[in-house]
């Protein structure tokens, strides 16, 4: 059997239990519909979340630019997981306590304020639309590779996918569904990752590959002297400044502590106590993935190299011949996301890094004019188990799981835009009195409305996928973070302040984003700014700066608290009574 036919087998099974699971769960009211009816049992429900967690960002991009960027890529490894705790223990409990299913019925009840909810439904969907467009990017790149088909058209079967599972099931099916893709994306990137840790370094658990002798040195070691060969950084050191580091991570950590469709999750289950327990079990699942990234880039690191430079560095046969090159590269050029340029027409692939001004003048002496290949970060874990000559189904295994980790954290943005929409905007402030079935309807079109904004956002994303997700949480941390937070443990937060806090933090990154890489503004000729270190404010890249916007949405909302009328007296007994340990169950 072909490899075609392999990788058309596993990802139609794939897409057959998906919509089956969707007819067998649809939601019948809005109760389904939002949040699964609260029937969902923990160790499901924690399933279902690290699916929703584990995005394309976590399963295709993450190890692509942890292979790239070496120790600056371990970033994304703290901030996400680190977010993910403090979302799980600090705050989630609370939100539950307090009983309101989406971020802006939780802010508008606080804050007393029907603008507040407002404000609140505009970050949301700027959040959700900004992490959605690295979603439907990753399912670009599968298709496109896997099913040999245009991106375009790749993209509109990923959203009639969603479009069945989410519209039909709503948050009932997306939950069921969830946990058909953790399944299904944990052994794509499991397995893989152990025959190649096997291949390199004998030892079957990917985790202690790192430490395992490679030619008598340990992986990471010899990584060291392969990469610094070549004129790149060490893989274990980093060329990111100090201050960038910390405000990615942070702003990674506490944007996820803002992302509402991770949020919704803690109320499908029927209790507080049941919320504490699954957020365990789904810290567990991620566990998985996220101890074995660091190896899976860099064992895709070492191969790549390998691959291109399988002879002595300088030698003049050292490189790989280009009419020599092996399948995967044929097939990945096919897509537009790795490309060759003979730039000293020798015919050979010269791989290194002729951005540094030290290595020029050995790169000259060995005849080498430039680098002549160019491989997108996303494409590495993908490509991984062709580059490592692994067998055709766990290939196409890895293309099932690339498309289930897009398309799960799809569906969940999805619907929270749709209840943002229903139930914030309609009901919560247009038309109170509109019946369940016509909200239930309303959910519907808004979701099926925000597919089709989603897949046009998919063509022509602002950066990588883990990048444009990264984005989205340094978002969520400058505008709905802050007033969760300040709503929960500083009862003196009044609607002034979180109004006015919320859309100073969200202005102010969502334009610092913008003019140095574009959003929603390409077509207008964004980005306007060289996005060098050197341009950035206190050095502080797109990536991080969500940590300057909390800071400011901070200072706002508790500075003008205080110049402003304290929230009546019922809002500080609420917010009293909801951080009374005893009294979660």
């Amino acid at each position: 059997m072909t490899l075609q036919t392999l990788t058309y087998l596993a990802v139609g099974i794939s897409f057959a239990l998906y919509i089956g699971i969707a007819i067998w769960s649809r939601a019948q009211n809005t109760g389904d519909f939002y949040i699964a009816g609260k029937g969902v049992s923990p160790v499901a429900n924690g399933m279902a979340t690290a699916a929703d967690w584990m995005s394309a960002a976590s399963f295709i991009s993450m190890a692509g630019l942890i292979a790239f960027l070496g120790y600056d890529g371990s970033v994304y490894l703290m901030g996400w997981t680190g977010g993910y705790v403090l979302l799980a223990l600090f705050l989630a409990p609370y939100l539950r306590k307090f009983g309101k299913f989406t971020v802006p019925e939780f802010i508008a009840e606080r804050y007393y304020s029907r603008t507040a909810r407002i404000v609140a439904v505009i970050c949301l969907i700027v959040i959700s639309f900004t992490y959605v467009a690295g979603q439907m990017r990753g399912v670009g790149i599968v298709f496109s590779r896997f099913l040999e088909v245009e991106v375009t058209v790749g993209l509109v079967i990923g959203m009639g996918v969603v479009f069945i599972y989410a519209v039909l099931g709503g948050m009932k099916g997306i939950t069921y569904t969830q946990v058909a893709q953790y399944c299904v994306l944990i052994f794509a990137y499991t397995v893989p990752a152990i025959f190649i840790a096997i291949q390199i370094s004998g030892n079957a658990i990917p985790q202690l590959a790192f430490g395992s002798p490679v030619d008598g040195v340990s992986l990471l070691d010899k990584l060291d002297e392969i990469v610094t060969s070549l004129g790149f950084t060490q893989y274990t050191s980093g060329d990111k400044s100090i201050i960038d580091i910390f405000c990615i991570t942070l702003a990674l950590m506490v944007g996820t502590a803002g992302l509402p469709h991770v949020i919704v999750r803690f109320f499908t289950v029927p209790k507080v106590k049941d919320a504490r327990t699954s957020a365990g079990y789904a810290l567990l699942f991620i566990a998985i993935l996220y101890t074995t990234a660091p190896a899976v880039g860099a064992m895709a690191r070492y191969n790549l190299i390998n691959t291109i430079q399988p002879g002595e560095v300088g030698a003049v046969d050292g490189n790989l011949v280009y009419d020599e090159r092996p399948e995967w590269m044929h097939t990945w050029e096919a897509t537009g996301l790795l490309a060759f340029e003979d730039k000293n027409g020798d015919g050979r692939i010269q791989y290194y890094n002729d951005a540094n001004t030290e290595y020029q003048d050995t790169a000259a002496e060995y005849g080498w004019s430039g680098n002549e290949l160019t491989v997108d970060r996303d494409i590495i874990v993908l490509a991984n188990p062709e580059i490592a000559g692994l067998p055709d189904w766990v290939i196409a295994l890895v293309a099932a799981g690339g498309i289930a980790a897009a398309l799960s954290t799809a569906a969940g943005l999805l619907l929270v835009i749709s209840a943002a929409v229903s139930h914030d905007l309609i009901k919560g402030i247009f038309i109170p009195t509109i019946s369940e079935r016509k909200e239930l309807l309303a959910g519907r079109i808004a979701a099926a409305v925000a597919i089709m904004i989603a897949g046009y956002l998919g063509f022509d994303p602002p950066g990588w996928v883990a990048q444009v997700v990264a984005f989205a949480f340094g978002l969520a941390a400058a505008s709905l973070f802050p007033a969760i937070l300040l709503g929960i443990f500083f009862k003196r937060a009044n609607k002034q302040g979180a109004i006015l806090g919320m859309l100073t933090g969200l202005l102010f990154t969502y334009g610092y984003i913008e003019y140095f890489k574009g959003l929603f503004f390409r077509w207008a000729g964004a980005p306007w700014g060289e996005n060098v270190a050197e341009n950035w404010l206190f050095g502080i890249s797109p990536e991080g700066i969500g940590v300057i916007g909390m800071t400011l949405n901070f200072a706002v909302a508790v500075t003008v608290s205080y110049m402003t009328a304290a929230p009546p007296e019922s809002i500080q007994r609420m917010v009293e009574n909801i951080r009374i340990p005893r009294a979660i169950e």
